[in-house]
Order: C-alpha cells, then sequence, then structure tokens
C-alpha cells in the first residue's frame, strides 16, 4: 500500500480534501494523511462540498506535520506556495510534488460564492490525484503533466 501526505498552510480544506479523495478513489491501494504548517480547523465548507460526493471527512482533525516528519511516505505533496516554502524536508519521502492549488478559506463573499470556490479546489485536487497518483507507471514515478 502506497502512502501519501498531503500538506498546505493550515490543514483545513485543500490537504483534507486531498486526503478525503485519495482515501476514497484509492482504497486498498493507498493511505492518505494531511497536515499543516500549523494546525487551526477542518473548514465547514470543505465538509460540505466532500459530502456532496459522498466522502464524509467530517470526522478529519487538523494536524501539523511535525508529527509526521520521521514517517515513510512514497509521496508528500504540498498544495500551496506557503506549505512548499516553509514545509521542511521528508528524508524518507520517495517522491515531493507541488500542487499550487488557491486558498478556498480566503476567498470572501456569499456562502455560494465560498462553497463554489471550495468546489473549484475539490475538482482540481480531484483531477491532479487521478492524473498523477492514481496514475503510476512501472517504474513507481508519478505521472507528472
Amino acid at each position: 500500500m502506497k502512502s501519501v501526505l498531503f500538506v498546505c498552510t493550515h490543514n483545513s480544506a485543500r490537504s483534507q480534501m486531498a486526503e478525503g479523495l485519495l482515501q476514497s478513489l484509492g482504497a486498498g491501494s493507498f493511505s492518505a494523511f494531511s497536515a499543516g504548517t500549523v494546525a487551526t480547523m477542518v473548514r465547514p465548507e470543505a465538509v460540505e462540498v466532500m459530502q456532496e460526493l459522498g466522502i464524509d471527512i467530517s470526522h478529519h482533525t487538523s494536524k501539523i506535520i511535525e508529527q509526521f516528519l520521521h514517517r515513510k511516505f512514497d509521496y508528500v505533496v504540498t498544495v500551496c506556495n506557503n506549505a512548499l516554502e516553509t514545509c521542511p524536508l521528508f528524508p524518507l519521502a520517495q517522491h515531493r510534488l507541488h500542487w499550487n492549488i488557491s486558498d478556498p478559506a480566503s476567498v470572501r463573499g456569499s456562502s455560494e460564492e465560498r462553497l463554489a470556490a471550495f468546489r473549484t479546489a475539490r475538482d482540481l485536487l480531484h483531477h491532479r490525484i487521478t492524473s498523477e497518483i492514481l496514475t503510476v507507471g512501472e517504474s513507481g514515478e508519478p505521472f507528472v503533466r
């Protein structure tokens, strides 16, 4: 079973949604985790838009990356530029990927406008997970476009 750690700044939305997506899409083949450079809370909007896909992340908690530094991962994926810049090295990670997904929590506006931003982030994460992690070549190298 391959293991993947998704990292963003607050571990409140993007990394949480990515963890839930990979747990669902890669069930039985992947073990997914998420963490942030700072632990905060899981955004209710993230929970809501994931529920639209039938994926329950309401039990997720925000975690800090320090608790994962000495674990072996097949992939460590940063999902924002801030995490890329501040994330420590993971010496036991085989592959490191970076996806700069806009922070849906930073969107201001109506509830529907905010949910639309979370859906956009969720859908981008879904695309990147299916095209770059779930599609892995014989060599074990991720397929990266």
